[in-house]
């Protein structure tokens, strides 16, 4: 898969599906353009239509990126998936929005 760009939000799919569980679900690319290019890999975070239920920041509302539902990146959980893994692009995040996506990040990893 060619041309997959930081805040593309994309298909994928993160893990084999227990019998009645989604088999894929939205992923927001943060890594790098030259990354994606090259390594034949990206790195992402998964997006979820569910409400954030825990008290502290794991989740920040989308408030861009053409998804038809409400939707929250969840910050912690992140994965590097082959793009074999991807399908279709969904959407992408502004610029704007993905600095805040990382700063959410960023809080959340620093000591």
């Amino acid at each position: 898969m060619a041309g997959i760009l930081r805040g593309d939000i994309l298909w994928a799919r993160l893990g084999s599906a227990e019998e009645r569980e989604p088999s894929g679900r939205p992923l927001l690319v943060i890594s790098d353009d030259v990354f994606n290019e090259r390594s034949g890999m990206v790195i992402g975070m998964a997006i979820t239509s569910r409400p954030q239920a825990a008290g502290y920041p794991l989740a920040i509302e989308l408030s861009s990126g053409d998804l038809p539902k409400r939707s929250w990146v969840k910050i912690s959980q992140i994965r590097t998936l082959s793009v074999a893994r991807l399908g279709a692009r969904i959407g992408s995040v502004s610029p704007e929005e993905m600095v805040r996506i990382i700063e959410g990040f960023n809080e959340l990893v620093a000591a």
